[in-house]
């Protein structure tokens, strides 16, 4: 039996979460066409009969311009410190750009074996995959360079039989049945903030985050209070929708999501929209809302 921990590090959009998921077998992190959906490193855990992995999906790292963005960018990658394994995921439509030099470089002084994944290779003609392949055999230093669709699971059989390879442990950090560390609230949170991101704009879904207020389950129901914070009085308007048809699209949405927790139990989820302005830059509010793990500001 092996066992390792593996941090999944790359640009916003690369394919980080929908590579977790399919690595596990079950949505453990919300996924969505849309950068910088992931803000807290997620922990996902792979059983198999010959090792258990834990894997670490990251926000995207990006051009930080507001406190929470700093938070999402440390919080990546601090991840990479005592890994057995970095995967850089790589949008291969794409391909290697300058700002993924910069990242790998600062990925190189945690002294953990870097594995490329250029994802989406279904996007893909053969020319361009193979002139992917080669720029990046030629001018990196990777450990393994292994190409991937995470949306259609191509190749991750071979990701994994490769990356077994490269654990070092022989020991079972959590429970066989154990897929996740993510508390019952923060799931919740993150299912009713991937239906925002679905179903606003470009810009509002970057300046809402959420909160459960209260949980009751009862027999047949769960009965579920959550409070989504926005940025603007006009954003709240937005997410509310017309005669709260937008407010009720995404309750119906995430209510059906969130009864899979509850083995298909009834959610009376109940919605509540707030303005709290300059949320993202205010340290007290952000670790009010779990993303600052450390001291916040008085």
């Amino acid at each position: 039996m092996k066992s390792g921990f593996i941090a999944i590090i790359g640009k916003p959009n690369a394919g980080k979460s929908t590579l977790i998921n399919a690595l596990i077998g079950q949505k453990i992190a919300i996924a969505t066409h849309k950068a910088q959906t992931t803000r807290n490193a997620i922990l996902g855990i792979l059983n198999e009969e010959d090792c258990q992995i834990v894997f670490i999906d990251t926000p995207g790292i990006h051009e930080a311009k507001t406190a929470l963005g700093s938070y999402m960018n440390k919080e990546a990658m601090s991840q990479a410190a005592g890994v057995d394994v970095i995967y850089y995921i790589v949008d291969g439509y794409k391909g290697l750009q300058k700002e993924d030099n910069e990242i790998i470089e600062k990925l190189k002084a945690y002294d953990s074996p870097i594995f490329l994944l250029l994802n989406k290779i279904d996007e893909l003609d053969n020319k361009t995959l193979i002139e992917r392949l080669e720029y990046a055999s030629k001018n990196y230093d990777f450990a393994e360079i292994i190409p991937i669709s995470a949306k259609n699971k191509d190749n991750l059989e071979e990701l994994l039989d490769v990356s077994k390879k490269y654990l070092k442990d022989d020991i079972m950090y959590y429970p066989e049945d154990v897929r996740t560390n993510m508390n019952l609230d923060f799931q919740i949170a993150e299912m009713i903030r991937e239906k925002i991101i679905l179903n606003m704009e470009e810009e509002v879904p970057h300046l809402v985050a959420c909160q459960i207020d209260s949980i009751k389950e009862k027999t047949s129901k769960v009965y579920i209070d959550a409070t989504i914070i926005c940025n603007k009085q006009s954003h709240k308007g937005i997410i509310i929708g017309k005669s709260g048809a937008m407010l009720k699209k995404i309750n119906q949405q995430a209510s059906s999501d969130i009864s899979r927790l509850f083995d298909g139990k009834r959610i009376m989820l109940s919605l509540f929209v707030k303005v709290q302005e300059d949320w993202l830059n205010s340290q007290k509010q952000l670790f009010n809302l779990g993303y600052f793990k450390g001291d916040q500001d008085e």
